[in-house]
């Protein structure tokens, strides 16, 4: 009796299936059409395999949220920190943070739904690339400090990845239009992650009344800037021993290299300008993101920007802005003022009323705004509950997500304008479209900055 030889059973992820059928599809001159049967719960096709780098604490929060969704699976993490203690954030705050700790809380939670309670399926890497090497991985998740960003964003692009990346999306508006640039070339999905957009659904509420004219023709946007402005070492701070199991040099990367402090890591990162924006970028990319969807000018920006009394520190590790205050003015006439100052975050001022909104809160005048029905035929906005599931949906359907790559750079230009100016203690004027200060020489050389070798953008 001859013996019959059984073929192999392939397990296909989602991107080696669309690959495969796209291929298919395009030496048969057929388009690529695929019966939704194939995007069955149970569908290899229909699993998303996820990695992610940058995982301190909002990064660690990030990957437990997608984790949740049961057709993900995460199967990396990166990060130069081994592990720590140091971490400041409200997510696990005072616990250990890090890839291992990632990699244990990964294997723990698929661990509880085995029968054998044990899961070591996850990989964990110090060096970026080489998770983004791994031809299995469909979607990353970026949390790293803001000036480790535009590379790993522009190289999960190439590697054809789609990407979650954190806000602030960059560390200067010449690296934030380089990844826009890779993200439409490569045709991968993106989101930012303001996820106010999602989480807040008042908000949306509340720029749907203002894009609807309820409080008339907007006038004025007030967003305050709160949390701790901090200050650092001040005059000879000491340099202090790298810690074992922290890739120093590589948390650095782009960065000019200085001598480590471990203020200038995990959570105080933020105020120091080789590495960050502040508060401004850290805070108010959620608000100034929030004043743009209801102003309509999110895919755009002002065309002038004024400091009005910004400080920075005169000495000491920490070189971000201690007090904000900044204006900028649109073509549409609407100023948008971002100072330093507690809730409610933002303000909308019209002709006929006003609103404001703070988290999970908003009041308005006249009072029965807060009423009132957007009607069919008027302006709705992008609709999302849950921003990890709306670009895991969007993953899928191949559609923009409610913070696409251009929304979040132009959201995070702003901020970095209003920087520039408070830095330069001038009123700017602002070209949108070329995205260039008009016949500034000083400022536009703020646009971009050196990157260390063997970086490069």
């Amino acid at each position: 009796m001859k013996s019959v030889k059984r073929k192999k059973t392939i397990q296909l992820t989602r991107r080696q299936f669309l690959k495969r059928s796209a291929a298919a599809a395009a030496l048969l001159g057929t388009p690529s059409i695929v019966p939704s049967s194939v995007f069955g719960a149970n569908a290899p096709s229909n699993r998303i395999v996820m990695g992610c780098i940058g995982v301190g604490g909002m990064g660690t929060n990030n990957m437990m949220g997608f984790m949740a969704n049961k057709d993900v699976q995460m199967v990396a993490v990166c990060d130069v920190e081994k592990g720590s203690r140091e971490y400041e954030h409200w997510y696990n705050r005072g616990g250990w943070l890090g890839r291992e700790p990632a990699r244990k809380r990964v294997e723990e939670y698929y661990g509880r739904n085995k029968e054998t309670g044990v899961f070591k399926g996850c990989a964990e890497y110090v060096d970026f690339r080489q998770l983004l090497a791994r031809d299995d991985i469909d979607a990353v998740m970026i949390a790293t400090p803001d000036h480790w960003h535009a590379i790993p964003v522009i190289m999960a692009a190439q590697a054809g990845k789609d990407i979650y990346c954190e806000k602030p999306l960059s560390l200067t508006i010449a690296q934030g239009r380089a990844m826009v640039e890779a993200v439409r070339r490569y045709g991968v999905v993106f989101q930012t992650g303001t996820h106010h957009r999602s989480s807040e659904q008042h908000l949306r509420f509340v720029c749907e009344l203002v894009r609807n004219e309820r409080i008339g023709k907007l006038k004025k946007i007030i967003t305050q800037i709160g949390g701790n402005n901090r200050t650092a070492p001040t005059g000879a701070w000491q340099a202090m021993p790298i810690p074992e199991g922290f890739d120093y040099d590589m948390w650095l990367g782009p960065a000019p290299w200085q001598p480590y402090h471990k203020l200038r890591c995990h959570y105080t990162f933020r105020f120091i300008l080789d590495y960050s924006g502040g508060q401004v970028t850290n805070l108010g990319a959620h608000s100034i993101d929030i004043a743009q969807w209801a102003n309509d000018t999110e895919y755009t920006g002002p065309i002038e920007i004024e400091d009005m009394g910004g400080e920075f520190p005169r000495d000491g590790l920490f070189t971000t802005a201690t007090k904000v205050n900044f204006l900028a003015r649109y073509a549409n006439g609407v100023e948008l003022i971002c100072k330093t100052g507690d809730s409610p975050d933002l303000r909308f001022e019209g002709t006929e009323g006003w609103i404001e909104a703070g988290y999970n809160t908003f009041s308005t005048y006249p009072e029965s705004l807060n009423k009132s029905i957007i009607g069919p035929n008027e302006i709705h906005l992008y609709e999302s509950s849950d921003h990890y599931r709306n670009f895991l949906d969007c993953v899928k359907t191949r559609k923009e997500p409610i913070a696409p790559v251009e929304v979040g750079h132009r959201s995070t230009t702003i901020c970095l304008l209003g920087n520039i100016a408070m830095m330069l203690k001038r009123k700017l004027q602002w070209d949108p479209d070329k995205e260039q200060f008009v016949n500034d020489d000083e400022a536009n050389r703020t646009l971009s900055r050196p990157i260390r070798h063997p970086w490069y953008l």
